[in-house]
């Protein structure tokens, strides 16, 4: 079983470097080369040059795409998801607030689509985030929840692997490009009538996110608007 990583990368210059070598050291041990990090950058800083050079190093392991244009999160993994060839596809964050190991657990536990979670037993907490962006963060989940009954106690923390033929089956459908894309995808396939389990994470804060609270509401107008 292959498996490909999607790594949505704006403006990552600084630290995509260490974090994929990482990456490299931790999956080749347990997947020898049957594997490959799909690492979608946006931007216009060093970020391709850097995953570039390591893809010359790294060549089947190392896939860099690239857009000049911010695409958003959800446009950066779409585009990710298109160049993916594994049998198991997932995608995380690339600020590393969830450690390679932690990520290994996922797909260990993969049916259909397992996702990370902060919020539920024996979930464990590094660094806290900043308690204004946890509050809104609770309030989003509880919106998001209420809206489109997903169930669900924790639809934003960045680590979600499916089967390829769940991505196959809904990719076609995805309209969000933002963050709120956690969201859209996982109503896609609750709709479709698949499995989602949340699985408890050991997580830790770290700054540099591109996120900010002032996207929330338009978050949810996007979700409002494109999904049906």
């Amino acid at each position: 079983m292959k498996l490909s990583i999607v790594i949505p990368a704006y403006n990552e210059q600084e630290r995509i470097g260490p974090i994929l070598e990482q990456y490299l050291k931790y999956f080749t041990k347990k997947y020898n080369s049957n594997y490959d990090i799909i690492v979608a950058v946006d931007g216009t800083d060093g970020t391709k040059d850097v995953v570039k050079n390591l893809s010359r190093k790294y060549p089947k392991q190392i896939i860099c795409t690239h857009s000049r244009k911010k695409q958003g999160k959800g446009g950066a993994i779409i585009r990710g998801f298109k160049a993916c060839s594994g049998d198991i596809i997932g995608f995380t964050d690339a600020d590393e607030s969830i450690s390679q190991k932690e990520f290994n657990k996922l797909i260990n536990a993969l049916g259909d689509c397992v996702i990370a979670s902060r919020k539920i037993n024996n979930s464990k907490i590094l660094q806290k985030q900043p308690f204004i962006r946890r509050t809104a963060s609770n309030y989003f989940n509880t919106l998001v929840n209420l809206l489109f009954n997903l169930k669900l106690k924790d639809t934003q923390c960045g680590a979600k692997v499916f089967r390829k033929e769940v991505v196959h089956s809904i990719l076609p459908n995805l309209q969000c490009r933002g963050f709120e894309f956690d969201v859209e995808i996982l109503y896609r396939i609750r709709k479709n009538g698949l499995d989602i389990k949340e699985l408890p994470i050991t997580w830790k804060h770290e700054e540099g996110s591109s996120f900010s609270l002032k996207y929330a509401p338009q978050m949810l107008i996007n979700l409002g608007m494109k999904i049906n």
